[in-house]
């Protein structure tokens, strides 16, 4: 599966993003999409997952209650929203696509795309 994210950009603090990774190749819902983040000087973390198996949804504590990862089988993509943004939200995003139901660590997704640039300032 080939994975392309898009939807990045310049937002001030409080405003809201979407976030999309669309596949190719293969269905979304064969594999567990996951959202990453990596800000400079940092290393990547895991933001959000949805499950192939029965579209549950995965959320880490930094993005409970502000973001909403879905699923859109009909245009086999991912979309990732994102609301209240802060300035520690600033971050290249990645998304990425693993064989296993749940995985919240980089290195159980096999395949990933480029990423979008999310700067959240004033």
């Amino acid at each position: 599966v080939q994975l392309q994210a898009s939807g990045g950009g310049l937002v001030q603090p409080g405003g809201s993003l979407r976030l999309s990774c669309a596949a190719s190749g293969e269905t979304v819902d064969y594999y567990a999409i996951g959202w990453f983040r990596q800000a400079p000087g940092k290393e990547r973390e895991w933001v959000s997952s949805i499950s192939p198996s029965d579209g549950r949804k995965y959320y880490a504590d930094s993005a409970k209650g502000r973001f909403t990862i879905s699923r859109d089988n009909a245009k086999n993509t991912v979309l990732l929203q994102m609301s209240s943004l802060k300035s520690e939200d600033t971050a290249v995003y990645y998304c990425a696509a693993s064989i296993l139901d749940y995985a919240d660590d980089e290195h159980s997704y096999d395949y990933w795309g480029q990423g979008t640039q999310v700067t959240v300032s004033s």
